[in-house]
């Protein structure tokens, strides 16, 4: 009896030690490879539908349903998108490469539009300091070759790890294919493993889902519709980069209350004031009834149920979510803050009932 075993509770602290260092050793591992792992698990969400769809066609033909899913996200999704991210880039490069060289001239088209202004507002304009046409050159060319410059630089990166770049999409089509056919049953698996109320486990792991849909609907689809829409009637009147437009105002739509606006309300301006009345004209009508009513009318449509999150707050943390790491913040972002309102709401109804 004297040299007995360690107590139970010695046993189970070593056991969750080792528990968090090899998990910590796994995110570690994997982390090189968590964009392509994330974009799987939201694109194995997403399908969902597509991939019971294919499997009430071929029952009990699970990897099957899930290679057919795989392969319409491919074609209909991957691909499209690769072109486009690849002409975007190109007219960027173009852009920049013009600016730098000084083929375009921005204190040319900024005189054609300060001289078609008013008298009183072009006073108001020279009083706040943007009359200087020569400040104002050089203000607009550094801002427009830095924004084109971070493209590039993506660009190169991209390129300079194409060997990278292609095991991280190999990786995503590999784990997409068995999140599409086993998503649930890892789900299931998962959430019976956390440490947490089988309960206030199910209500994060919906919130999870509800807030993963509605991000990827409300924000990027609705977002690709209205740049698709500008890119269409930029290329109508003739105004040069369409896509790179088009890419600018599918971001700018993240933004509440001005979204598209800040890049078709300018180009109309610069249309009226350099005689392109009809061009200006359609821009603008297609700028509001167009491109500015989509979100009303397909956000309802696609999220069906709010997300709960106010607009400010996924204005913040989906610019946030960019800035850290890039174009999977569009959705981690807001992802986390929904997570972050969903656990304190919780707790505070966990307070409310033990008091």
């Amino acid at each position: 009896m004297g040299g007995g075993r360690p107590t139970g509770s010695l046993e189970q602290g070593g056991f969750l030690l080792f528990l968090a260092l090899v998990s910590a050793a796994l995110i570690a591992i994997v982390l090189p490879f968590a964009r392509s792992l994330l974009w799987a698990a939201l694109a194995a969400i997403m399908f969902q539908p597509l991939y019971r769809w294919f499997l009430a066609k071929r029952p009990d033909k699970d990897s099957q349903a899930a290679l057919a899913s795989l392969v319409v996200i491919l074609f209909a999704v991957v691909l499209p998108a690769l072109w486009i991210g690849s002409a975007v880039v190109d007219e960027a490069a173009g852009l920049f490469v013009a600016l730098r060289d000084g083929d375009i001239d921005v204190a040319l088209y900024f005189e054609e539009v300060f001289d078609a202004l008013p008298a009183n507002i072009q006073a108001s304009l020279a009083r706040a300091g943007l009359g200087d046409l020569g400040a104002v050159q050089a203000r607009a060319t550094a801002f427009v070759q830095a924004s084109l410059g971070i493209i590039a630089a993506q660009a190169l990166a991209i390129g300079g790890s194409v060997f990278g770049f292609a095991i991280g999409f190999a990786i995503a089509l590999y784990v997409g294919f068995f999140l599409l056919r086993d998503g649930r049953a890892i789900g299931e698996t998962i959430l019976a493993a956390l440490p947490m109320e089988r309960g206030v486990a199910d209500r994060l792991a919906e919130r999870f889902l509800v807030i993963v849909r509605a991000t990827i609907k409300g924000s990027v689809v609705v977002g690709l519709v209205q740049g698709a829409l500008g890119a269409l009637t930029f290329w109508i009147v003739g105004i040069p980069s369409v896509l790179l437009l088009g890419v600018v105002m599918a971001i700018a739509s993240l933004l509440p209350a001005l979204g598209p606006a800040i890049v078709w309300v300018p180009a109309a301006i610069y249309l009226l004031a350099t005689g392109a009345i009809w061009q200006g004209v359609v821009v603008i009508v297609s700028g509001v009834a167009l491109i500015g009513m989509i979100d009303n009318i397909l956000r309802p449509i696609l999220v069906g149920r709010d997300t709960g999150i106010p607009d400010w707050l996924i204005l913040v943390t989906t610019l946030g979510g960019i800035a850290l790491i890039g174009l999977s913040g569009i959705v981690v972002g807001p992802l986390v803050c929904g997570l972050f309102l969903a656990a304190w709401g919780i707790f505070a109804e966990q307070r409310a009932a033990r008091g």
